[in-house]
């Protein structure tokens, strides 16, 4: 479809005169429904922004959480023992990493969970997301990794897959069960340090609590009917990302042993500081 209905058009009229082809501002493939959709702007303009909040006992839910005493959730981030980006062992950087299971993370004690009831009618993401949290640390830095996952139902016919080509793996993944999955959409990172700007890195000071702002890359997804949101948090992801010390160096690249030291990472979320993460909702599409 891209080559024939996007790209061919495209250089049909630049490179060789031909009629223009009058191409849609966007053309984006919308997973989860495995679709091409075409808007006059990106993201579309009819996409409404909203706000997926951190709630108790692991709820994620569109309503924000009241207003109240200070509540949070904990865990223990020890940079030695850091979260890994696969739950399986390779050679090189795997391409599935990107859409990879999620559920080995789920069950680690240094990942907070978070994940919504199951869906009663599709819900379609369209547009950049937007990671909004108030944080502590009992550290001086600390690394702030948000995930966005798609949670398959349970009763899904398991499928026996593995990964086929690239380089060669000394362990071979596991079968891939898609009853319950846990899909990977969207992550990224943010290093405390730069939480004001890259110009002046900044120590975070124990115990004080911190709004941080940062952007993952833009989706465009559609969770179906049956299906669950979930959002993990987490302060490692290697070694796609290398690992912080979480103690204030002017480098972490110069940093020593005895500085990587295990912290207690805090997440706030009751109503004056609900931590949570803005998307942009669209109305679901018709394949």
């Amino acid at each position: 479809y891209f080559q024939k209905k996007i790209m061919l058009p495209f250089f049909e009229h630049h490179l060789k005169g031909a009629a223009d082809a009058r191409l849609p501002e966007a053309s984006v493939f919308e997973s989860g429904t495995n679709v091409w959709r075409q808007f006059d702007a990106w993201p579309p303009k009819q996409a409404q922004r909203r706000t997926l909040y951190l709630r108790e006992d692991g709820r994620l839910d569109w309503q924000a959480p009241p207003a109240g005493p200070s509540v949070f959730d904990s865990y223990v981030s020890d940079p030695n023992r850091p979260v890994p980006f696969i739950g399986y062992t390779d050679i090189g950087m795997p391409a599935e990493h990107m859409v990879a299971d999620q559920r080995f993370a789920s069950t680690r004690p240094d990942v907070l969970v978070y994940q919504s009831e199951v869906l009663e009618q599709d819900v379609t993401l369209a547009g950049p997301l937007l990671a909004k949290l108030f944080v502590s640390t009992t550290g001086t830095d600390a690394d702030w990794v948000v995930k966005l996952i798609d949670v398959y139902p349970t009763d899904l016919d398991d499928a026996d897959r593995r990964a086929r080509g690239g380089a060669p793996q000394d362990v071979q993944p596991p079968r891939t069960v898609m009853a319950g999955y846990q899909q990977l959409l969207r992550g990224n990172p943010l290093r405390a340090r730069f939480r004001n700007g890259f110009e002046q890195p900044e120590p975070l000071i124990p115990g004080k609590v911190e709004p941080i702002r940062f952007e993952l890359p833009d989706v465009f997804h559609t969770f179906r009917r049956g299906h669950r949101i979930m959002i993990h948090i987490q302060s490692s992801w290697f070694p796609m990302f290398d690992r912080n010390p979480q103690t204030f160096v002017n480098k972490i690249a110069d940093a020593k042993p005895e500085d990587f030291k295990a912290a207690t990472q805090r997440v706030y979320r009751h109503g004056a500081q609900a931590s949570g993460l803005e998307v942009l909702v669209l109305e679901p599409s018709k394949p």
